[in-house]
């Protein structure tokens, strides 16, 4: 037995050892916190020791050193140590037919939008800036083949797809990101043992590191920078949010508008009558989800792709192919030079070949980087390219056509097959955008910043497949107003610029902050990204705006609307959280009601609900004062979502004992990435749970018995007084410095324990019999554990309130008594993502004054 223990202590120290040597990392320690204790160790690494205490905040102006360390270790850290490795990609060992499969979806999905550009970006263009000879042709083509080159393949397909959070693009993929590298967060409920996640990977240092460095402590002491930056992602959600309105509007009305050429008698009362009903029919088959509909339309897209490079093909053969020239430069300058003011407002209808890009970045989660930059570069470029080469060339010889410039340029025998499948590829582009949409709303409500939804995920397979039910229909009413309020298709491509690029430069500003912070690349080519994308997408934001008296305004009304939306939710849900932490309860109080709580303990487990990572919440103590008993045993437990897109399963729970063995009384944090999908029954839950504490307990045994038996198990931080120094040795094992394998322990004050009470100093046992008292203990509380599963499990749910308080300001409490309390009143409750029985729950109100 006692060669048993001593291997079980080896392969646990061994263990500890080699996961501390890979996480390892240069952090920045405040002098305060830390000491030297001994000189000792190896090669010049210095032992430090710390205090263990999750209450204590980090002082900012607290002077501070660069010191490499391994992970601070406690209860939850020591579990999140516990790694299986790398999460695998979703996408890899597939099959050829599976990698065909997969290339159509990505057609279909992410590339719907930009490949319908050809339908209206002349049209746009050349309404703001008619044609007055072949120069303003080739000018006009020159600048569309640029902004092509520069955006969708520069800046999105060579950079900005890098920026994804491990296979997640988007607007909050980019701010999970820097969360992960900085504490930017606004919600103050980060816990160490977070970095711990194995989807985390944190970076080791690199030559630029200090440069980071200084950034990250800049970010993470000034409130104002945390506050603008959650600005400029909310700001870009919402453009995000209107662009999925105004995607499947342009796309439709312009595809349906290829009537007026191909039947005169068709007029624009009839276009926007079937672009209404092509609608409705589009968001009611969104349901059957993405693999499905990607699946469907993936070849039509194809040979949507194909008959543009085919058509632009044989227009550069029939009528004029010296439009080639557009691929110098030079012609962009005498095309500015020539029309002066009216090119400055085409510049709005040139951005049009280039909407979809974002969506490129934000679908990232539905598909593989490679498999999108691979379609991109060897067919989606070619044939945008190919297409208004083609309607170039047309017009050329027939400027009058430029109303209607890809239907007009079409030959006669292929028209109605290729406006066929140009209203189908419209039908696709709309759902582009909406998919993103989708994808970013729940990533948003994820981190904090969205009112809760319901979600419904539409694959088994790719769990970042989703259908969000309430979005879909508001979207469609919302499109379906702009389009009957803005019929004309230069007012609708206005609103689709300003959506596009106010999106546009909320990535380029964050993807520069991971560069600076994450990337950690020489400044010459930061610089010279944010100067050249960031001062493109000024100039082209100029154009749109000076236009937005057109009906383009409702657009930004929108946007505007959705962003007071996610501000009020994020502000309302950082006060409620604040106010919790400020009022949960004491651990003194906790021991003076004893380990019975001042009230009677019926068998049963009850799991209380709350937000805090940390500390008793308050809704607690209304539970002892309202009910007539209590659980024998109670776990509080914490749904929180980390800035990972991934936890896995053996990742998921952490565990602390919160009292004395005594109490049964612990937390449990349960851990989902943003991408996550919360679809356990309750009962699975309960029995992952279960499993989990079990196996937290026989490892806070095993470690207990590295230390001595003194030590009455993992008291909470609050709980913590004094003999909380701890050794940290150049390995990364921690030790704590009252134990006997490192002192000669004394006892200083009477141990909170249900062991031994004598006052009597004796010798301790052998050591088979200690080990057989440890197992007994284990034993028995395991077997505890097991009985109150069998008596039941009751959800305790809290659901706490904020008012502003009478003294408050008004705009705090219009904000809060009215516009949040509405939100919440109206949006999803978390009970509702559990499944759980009516006869499970129990329920407590409780109002905040904030």
């Amino acid at each position: 037995m006692a060669e048993e223990e001593g291997l079980e202590r080896g392969e646990i120290n061994g263990g500890l050892a080699s996961m501390d040597s890979i996480d390892s990392r240069w952090v920045f320690q405040d002098e305060d916190d830390s000491e030297v204790d001994d000189e000792e160790a190896e090669d010049d690494v210095r032992h430090r020791t710390v205090v263990d205490s999750e209450d204590d905040e980090d002082d900012d102006n607290a002077e501070q050193r660069l010191i490499r360390t391994g992970p601070r270790i406690d209860s939850f850290d020591v579990e999140a140590l516990e790694v299986p490795g790398a999460l695998r990609n979703e996408y890899e060992d597939f099959s050829l037919g599976r990698k065909i499969i997969i290339a159509f979806q990505t057609l279909g999905v992410v590339f719907g939008d930009v490949g319908t550009s050809p339908l209206y970006a002349f049209s746009v263009m050349f309404k703001k800036a008619p044609i007055n000879g072949n120069e303003d042709v080739i000018g006009a083509m020159s600048l569309v083949l640029y902004t092509l080159i520069l955006i969708p393949l520069l800046k999105y397909v060579l950079v900005v797809l890098w920026a994804n959070d491990d296979g997640e693009g988007g607007t909050f993929a980019l701010y999970s990101l820097i969360c992960r590298h900085a504490k930017v967060s606004l919600l103050p409920n980060q816990l160490p043992s977070d970095a711990r996640i194995s989807s985390f990977r944190l970076k080791v240092p690199s030559p630029e590191l200090e440069r980071s460095l200084k950034i990250k402590e800049r970010l993470e002491a000034s409130l104002t920078l945390k506050k603008l930056l959650l600005t400029l992602v909310l700001a870009g959600t919402a453009m995000v949010i209107a662009d999925g309105v105004v995607t499947p509007a342009m796309s439709v009305v312009s595809a349906v508008s290829g009537l007026k050429i191909g039947v005169d008698a068709i007029k624009q009362d009839q276009v926007v009558m079937i672009s209404v009903a092509f609608l409705v029919i589009l968001f009611s088959v969104q349901k059957f989800g993405t693999s499905k509909v990607g699946l469907a339309v993936g070849p039509a897209l194809f040979i949507w792709f194909c008959s543009l490079g085919a058509i632009g093909i044989y227009n550069l053969v029939k009528y004029d192919s010296s439009v080639l020239k557009a691929f110098n430069p030079v012609h962009i300058y005498y095309f500015f030079k020539r029309n002066s003011t009216k090119a400055w407002y085409s510049l709005g209808g040139c951005l049009l070949c280039a909407t979809g890009s974002e969506a490129m970045f934000a679908d990232l989660c539905y598909f593989s980087v490679r498999s999108v930059q691979l379609t991109f570069v060897l067919l989606v470029l070619p044939c945008l390219m190919l297409g208004y080469l083609g309607q170039a060339a047309y017009l050329m010889e027939n400027p009058d056509g430029a109303e209607q410039a890809f239907f007009s340029s079409i030959p006669n025998v292929v028209f109605w097959p290729v406006f066929l499948i140009a209203n189908i590829a419209a039908l696709i582009a709309s759902r582009a955008m909406t998919t993103a949409t989708f994808s970013c709303i729940k990533q948003s409500m994820a981190l904090g910043c969205f009112p809760r939804l319901k979600i419904i995920h539409t694959s088994r397979k790719f769990m970042g497949q989703i259908y969000i039910p309430v979005v879909n229909w508001f979207l469609l009413v919302v499109c379906l107003v702009s389009i009957c309020t803005i019929s004309s298709i230069d007012e609708i491509g206005n609103a689709y610029g300003i959506a596009e690029l106010g999106v546009m430069m909320m990535t380029t500003i964050l993807v520069t902050i991971v560069m600076l912070l994450i990337w950690q690349i020489n400044i010459i080519i930061v610089l010279s990204f944010i100067v050249i994308f960031l001062g493109l997408e000024l100039t082209f934001f100029s154009s749109v705006l000076w236009s937005v008296g057109d009906g383009s305004w409702i657009i930004l009304v929108f946007a505007i609307i959705m962003f007071f939306i996610m501000f009020i939710w994020n502000y309302g849900s950082k006060l409620k959280y604040e106010t919790e932490v400020k009022q949960k309860l004491s651990m003194d109080l906790m021991r003076e009601l004893g380990c019975n709580l001042g009230t009677i303990r019926a068998p049963g487990i009850g799991l209380l609900y709350n937000e805090l990572v940390k500390g008793i919440p308050a809704i607690f103590g209304h539970f002892l004062t309202t009910l007539p008993a209590i659980h024998s045993m109670i776990i509080f437990v914490c749904i929180k979502y980390v800035p990972v897109p991934v936890v896995p399963q053996s990742e998921r729970f952490l565990f602390r004992r919160v009292c004395p063995k005594n109490y049964h009384i612990f937390r449990c944090i349960a851990r989902y990435g943003y991408k996550d999908v919360r679809k356990e029954s309750h009962q699975t839950f309960e029995q992952l749970l279960i499993e989990s504490l079990e196996k937290f307990i026989r490892r806070e045994a095993q470690e207990r018995s590295l230390e001595s038996d003194g030590d009455d198990g993992d008291i909470d931080s609050e709980d913590v007084t004094s003999c909380s120094r701890v050794l940290i040795a150049p390995n990364g094992s921690v030790y704590s410095l009252g134990v006997p394998l490192l002192a000669e322990y004394k006892e200083s004050s009477e141990p909170i324990s249900e062991a031994s009470t004598s006052e009597e100093v004796t010798p301790g046992p052998p050591a088979d019999q200690t080990t057989y008292d440890a197992e007994q203990s284990i034993e028995r509380e395991l077997s505890f554990i097991r009985k109150a599963k069998e008596s039941g499990v009751v959800y305790l749910l809290g659901h706490g309130d904020i008012r502003a308080r009478k003294d408050s300001w008004f705009i705090k409490k219009l904000i809060i008594n009215y516009f949040y309390a509405f939100l919440r009143k109206n949006c999803r409750r978390g009970i509702a993502n559990l499944s759980v029985p009516h006869s499970h729950l129990m329920q407590v109100g409780m109002t905040y004054m904030v």
